[in-house]
C-alpha cells in the first residue's frame, strides 16, 4: 500500500512554491541528485528548508538550502546526508566568493578587532597572512599601542604559526630546542610555511639573531652540536614588534629618531615593511574613545576564526599569481622615487622593498581570489608602503 501511495505521489505536479524550493538547489547539487530529490520531494519523504547563515560582521545573512527527512528510512537518510554534504561544500565556495568581495574593507575586523585605528598596519598584516610567499613586517614604536595584540591576533588566524618573546628566545631557541640528546625544532622551523611572530625583538641579544637572518633571507636554520649538523626548513613570514632605544621615541626630526633605532641596517632591511607606531595624540584619542563606545563587537568568535583560517588556506591554494609586465616599470619608478628621497625616512630603501612590493601586490589579488594582479592591487600596496615610511 505504501509503495502504491509513493507511485501516485510521484505522478503529481509540484506547485510553483515547491518548484521554487527545488530550484534553490541548482547551484549546490548535480542534475542526478536533483532528480533524486524531486522524487523524494513528491513522495513527501523529504523537505527543503532554508537556513539563514551569517558570520558576525564578516558576512551578512545568506539563505542556504538544507534537506531534512520527513519519513525516516536508511536509504532516504543516506541520500540526504550525501546531498547535504555537497551543499556544504558548495556553501563554502559561496561564502568564499562573498567574502572575497569585501575582504579589503574588513581588515580592521579581522586583525585585532579590539584595537581601534592602525588600519594600514592591519591591511598589511592581513596581506602577510594571505601570502604563501614570505613577507616580513616590523612594528616599531612606543609601548602600549597595541602592537602585541596585533601579533597575537595574526598568530590566531594563521593556519601555521609560532609566537615568542625576544627577551626569552635565544639563538638556539629560535633554531632548535635541545632536551638532553634530543634536538627539537625551535620557534622558526615550527612555523615553516607559516607565520613566526616575535614580540619585543629589540630585547633579543645580537648574537642570537643569526638564525633569524637565515630564516628571513634563505628559509632555513641550522645547528651544529657534538659533531652533528642539523638543518630545518624555516620558510616563514616574520611579524615582529620592537621598542626604540629608551623604550619610547622622543624628538621629531628624522636624525633624532634614527639615533633611537634598536637595530642596524642588516636587520632592518630584511623587513619588507617597517611601521613606526606612535601613541595617539589627544584628538586621535578622542576619536578612538568614541569608536570604542559605539563598538559592540570586539572579538572574533571561534566560528569566524575557523572560517578565516579556511579562507587563508584556500587563498594559498590558488597557485601562482601573475604580475602583468605593464606594472613592472610602475613599481620600479615608485621604488626609485622613494630611494631618491631616502633621507626623509627612518629605514634604508633596499632592493628587498621591490620583492616585498610584488609579493604584497600578489597577496592583494589573492585576497580577492584572483589569479592576476590588477591596478587596484598596485595602488593599495603603494598606499601601504607610503604609510609605512611615514615619520
Amino acid at each position: 500500500m505504501a509503495d502504491l501511495i509513493d507511485v501516485i505521489r510521484r505522478m503529481r505536479k509540484l506547485s510553483t512554491e515547491e518548484e521554487k524550493s527545488l530550484d534553490s538547489l541548482d547551484w549546490y547539487v548535480s542534475e542526478k541528485q536533483k532528480c533524486l530529490v524531486r522524487g523524494l520531494f513528491k513522495e513527501k519523504k523529504i523537505a527543503i528548508e532554508t537556513e539563514s547563515f551569517s558570520l558576525g560582521g564578516l558576512i551578512e545573512n545568506l539563505s542556504l538550502p538544507k534537506l531534512v527527512a520527513k519519513k525516516k528510512s536508511a536509504e532516504t537518510e543516506q541520500i540526504i546526508a550525501d546531498i547535504n554534504t555537497a551543499i556544504d561544500e558548495k556553501t563554502k565556495k559561496t561564502l568564499f566568493t562573498e567574502f572575497s568581495k569585501v575582504i579589503h574593507d574588513k581588515c580592521s575586523q579581522i586583525i585585532a578587532p579590539n584595537i581601534v585605528g592602525f588600519e594600514t598596519v592591519k591591511k598589511a598584516v592581513a596581506l602577510q597572512l594571505l601570502s604563501p610567499e614570505r613577507i616580513h613586517i616590523l612594528l616599531l614604536g612606543d609601548p602600549g599601542t597595541g602592537k602585541t595584540q596585533i601579533l597575537s591576533s595574526a598568530t590566531e588566524l594563521a593556519p601555521i604559526a609560532s609566537m615568542g618573546l625576544g627577551s626569552g628566545t635565544s639563538g638556539v631557541g629560535l633554531a632548535v630546542t635541545v632536551k638532553g640528546k634530543e634536538v627539537i625544532k625551535g620557534l622558526l622551523p615550527m612555523a615553516d610555511r607559516g607565520l613566526c611572530a616575535i614580540d619585543e625583538l629589540n630585547l633579543m641579544k645580537e648574537e642570537s639573531r643569526a638564525s633569524l637572518y637565515n630564516a628571513m633571507e634563505k628559509g632555513f636554520v641550522s645547528y651544529d652540536k657534538g659533531g652533528h649538523s642539523y638543518k630545518f626548513d624555516a620558510r616563514v613570514s616574520v611579524l615582529a614588534t620592537a621598542n626604540p632605544k629608551g623604550d619610547k621615541f622622543t624628538g621629531t626630526t628624522v636624525s633624532e629618531l634614527k639615533k633611537q633605532l634598536p637595530f642596524d641596517a642588516a636587520l632592518l632591511t630584511r623587513f619588507h615593511l617597517t611601521f613606526m607606531v606612535k601613541k595617539h595624540d589627544i584628538e586621535e584619542f578622542k576619536k578612538i574613545t568614541k569608536a570604542l563606545l559605539q563598538k559592540s563587537k570586539q572579538e572574533l568568535s571561534s566560528k569566524e576564526q575557523a572560517f578565516l583560517k579556511s579562507y587563508i588556506n584556500h587563498a594559498h591554494s590558488l597557485g601562482e599569481i601573475k604580475l602583468p609586465k605593464k606594472f613592472e616599470q610602475e613599481i620600479i619608478d615608485f621604488i626609485s622615487d622613494i630611494k631618491e628621497n631616502e633621507k626623509k625616512y627612518l629605514v634604508e630603501i633596499s632592493p628587498r622593498m621591490v620583492v616585498g612590493f610584488t609579493r604584497l601586490a600578489k597577496a592583494s589579488a589573492r585576497a580577492e581570489l584572483r589569479d592576476e594582479v590588477a591596478e587596484k592591487d598596485v595602488a593599495l600596496v603603494k598606499q601601504i608602503v607610503k604609510e609605512s615610511l611615514k615619520v
